[in-house]
């Protein structure tokens, strides 16, 4: 009787998963943004507050329209004061603490939750998913901010127009208040997103977004040079230059600055909020 011995051979196969894809990146981000309830009541009611502004210093003036002189009527037409009611400052505001704090939360949500932990678990590559998340934000906020900018204008002027004092889209400076409106939302989004990045904290960053976007233009005038650079350096001043469409830098205006000079203010916050973002990120862990 013979004994055979049989060898048996293990063969270690080693498969290594494939890199995600940004556009799978992208994808992820997306269904994560809409998978929650509380992102689409932000953007309902968000749209409903900003609208809500500015329709209702519309049809005041619209309801008192009778109560002023002729002389006051025609200045109001003859100056291009409807376009101060496509966009009121008021309105402005709440859109830029909106979308400011949905910017940081949509960021510190993740570190609150530690589901950040898991996601850089899975994907290593740390700045493709922040730039994922940068990228989905602009995007959503874009359409925002477009959405509740044309729905703006076009509700305030409908108004006016029952006056005779409205203007259309293209009127000269229009359509500069309609896009300048509607980038005022991803520009302080992604601004939101980056301070939520270097804080990880909720509250901590919805705060500090108030004191940056809001609190911070306050303390600056444009009566002094070197205030004047620093306020004509911030978004909120930014977009009030991009929209006061009978801009005259006269004498009343010590230093001037130009609409070039306001979209370069608006590209650099959006440009350097992106980068911090992407690249504040892989240096910071829970």
């Amino acid at each position: 009787m013979t004994a055979t011995a049989t060898a048996t051979a293990t063969v270690t196969v080693d498969v290594t998963e494939p890199a995600a894809r940004f556009r799978d990146l992208l994808a992820a981000e997306w269904l994560k943004l809409w998978s929650l309830r509380s992102t689409v009541w932000a953007y309902v009611i968000g749209t409903l507050v900003v609208v809500g502004f500015n329709v209702g210093a519309t049809y005041d003036r619209y309801r008192y329209w009778t109560a002023r002189n002729a002389a006051d009527r025609a200045d109001f037409i003859a100056d291009g004061i409807a376009h101060q009611y496509a966009y009121t400052t008021n309105a402005g505001t709440v859109m830029m603490l909106a979308a400011g704090a949905i910017g940081a939360v949509a960021i510190t949500g993740e570190y609150g939750t530690g589901l950040i932990r898991t996601t850089f678990a899975a994907i290593p590559a740390r700045r493709s998913v922040m730039a994922a998340k940068a990228g989905v934000l602009t995007l959503v906020m874009t359409g925002y901010g477009a959405v509740v900018a044309a729905l703006s204008f076009w509700l305030s002027q409908a108004i006016l127009a029952r006056r005779d004092a409205g203007v259309s889209v293209g009127d000269p400076g229009s359509l500069r208040l309609v896009v300048a409106s509607a980038l005022l939302a991803p520009v302080c989004g992604l601004a939101g997103m980056a301070i939520g990045v270097l804080l990880r904290h909720g509250g901590a960053a919805i705060v500090t977004v108030v004191v940056v976007l809001l609190v911070v233009p306050l303390v600056f005038a444009d009566d002094r040079h070197w205030a004047a650079v620093v306020d004509h350096a911030l978004p909120s001043s930014a977009w009030m230059r991009l929209v006061d469409v009978r801009y005259d830098p006269g004498v009343g205006i010590p230093f001037p600055w130009t609409v070039g000079g306001a979209w370069t203010v608006f590209a650099l916050w959006a440009l350097g909020a992106a980068a911090v973002a992407v690249f504040a990120a892989p240096r910071r862990d829970q």
